[in-house]
């Protein structure tokens, strides 16, 4: 594919990544964007998604439909599986596609410490595809455990761990206790779901280690109030079909817990080890590239990495974390940066993050929040939350059902998506079975 125009090629259509995009709308020049899925995801929905409050449709966008008033722009299904600087190519697994700018922002991944075998027995959170394995796990749980003749076994298929106590941790851990305690309550005749237990895990000194000490304080005490078992200082040892093996106080112990959902550990997309190998660039632990203050590497200033693969430092030493906002403005700023370059004015100087602050939602009317050097949690942040998360949907119509959906569930408890898919001429059950049952 060739350009006689500038061309800037955009790999991945998140929120940096599809901003970038919309940014160059009116770039003299060739716009072509390139994802392995057809829609853009709004991620910080998708463990309501994973827990059949909301559906997949209504947090994803297609990006044609996004873009297609962007005469500028092409969208391409593809998947990247190589980078070559010298020749300015983004070789694709069918192709390739020649590019003058490359902004790339392809994510991050679920990442198990080099643990891969966990990921069969504790699905991460990061794709649509991820949302379903976990919705299905835990439905899958409660129907299980209500067939389970055994009590021992059947609570174990009662007994929820969720891995990580940052953000995902906080949301995933406390909708599962709103659907045990609330949408799931009387509708099982053989178990009560109202007692599954729920413990959240994680080996720091405190839950939301990234928020001030009197929020995480006024998190963990309100998970408390939902019924979740908050285990901080416990290392993760192994995760087994039946239970996790984990370690507290310099004692080993087995828990026994059937649906494990991994909360933590992410990883720089497998390109940027990759683009990394091709550039010399420097990347960190959690395989992010190094970028310097214009958000380009070292010796490659047409190439800017943004959003979850930049390891970017501020002027005080901070590393900007992988947050949405971070990645818009980012976009923002790459994209002004070649604007810049090609109308010949000066750049405006390195990238500065604007915080706006930031918010975890725990449950009903109860989050946590920080705005600057003011801290608040309760209602007040429950709905703030609400709000931001409402507004930044690309759709209108995705803002209308949404808002819908949170208000029906918000007055019964309703979680419509809770469908299990199974294959109708395989369906059996992990279930003991009494020597007199059918």
């Amino acid at each position: 594919m060739t350009h006689d125009r500038h061309h800037t090629v955009i790999i991945g259509g998140g929120f940096g990544g599809l901003t970038a995009a919309r940014a160059l709308g009116g770039m003299e020049g060739d716009v072509t964007l390139i994802d392995k899925r057809n829609f853009h995801l709004f991620q910080p929905l998708l463990y309501q998604a994973a827990t059949g409050l909301l559906c997949p449709s209504e947090i994803t966008s297609p990006l044609r439909h996004v873009l297609r008033r962007q005469k500028n722009a092409t969208v391409l299904l593809g998947e990247v599986a190589d980078i070559d600087p010298a020749a300015k190519r983004v070789i694709l697994t069918d192709g390739e596609v020649s590019y003058d700018s490359l902004i790339v922002a392809a994510g991050m991944r679920n990442h198990y410490f080099g643990n891969d075998e966990w990921a069969k027995h504790a699905p991460g959170l990061k794709t649509v595809e991820d949302s379903a394995s976990i919705r299905q796990k835990v439905f899958m749980a409660f129907e299980i455990a209500e067939r389970e003749t055994n009590p021992e076994l059947g609570e174990q298929w009662l007994t929820f761990a969720v891995i990580g106590a940052g953000a995902t941790g906080i949301e995933l851990s406390g909708m599962l206790a709103e659907i045990a305690r609330h949408t799931l309550k009387g509708e099982f005749r053989s178990i009560r779901a109202e007692t599954a237990r729920i413990m959240l895990i994680d080996g720091a000194d405190r839950i939301l280690p990234g928020f001030p000490e009197e929020l995480s304080a006024r998190a963990e005490e309100s998970l408390g109030r939902l019924g979740v078992t908050t285990m901080v200082k416990t290392k993760l040892v192994d995760i087994e079909e039946s239970g996790i093996r984990i370690e507290r106080g310099g004692t080993e112990e087995f828990i026994p817990a059937r649906t494990v959902l991994w909360a933590t550990g992410v990883r720089a997309a497998a390109l940027g080890e990759r683009l990394a190998a091709r550039t010399g660039a420097r990347t960190d632990r959690q395989g992010r590239i190094f970028v310097g203050g214009d958000l380009t590497i070292k010796g490659y200033p047409e190439i800017f990495v943004i959003g979850d693969m930049a390891h970017f430092e501020t002027e005080t030493g901070e590393i900007l974390p992988g947050l949405a906002p971070v990645a818009t403005q980012q976009g923002r700023y790459a994209a002004r940066t070649i604007l810049n370059r090609l109308s010949g004015k000066i750049n405006a100087g390195p990238f500065r993050y604007f915080d706006k602050g930031v918010l975890a939602v725990i449950g009903r009317n109860a989050a946590v929040g920080t705005i600057g050097t003011w801290r608040f949690g309760g209602r007040f942040a429950w709905l703030l939350w609400l709000f931001v998360h409402l507004a930044l949907l690309i759709h209108y119509e995705n803002k209308l059902i949404v808002l819908f959906r949170w208000a029906f569930q918000y007055i019964n408890h309703s979680h419509g998506a809770r469908h299990i898919s199974l294959d109708e001429e395989k369906l059996e059950l992990p279930i003991t079975r009494d020597s007199g049952s059918e």
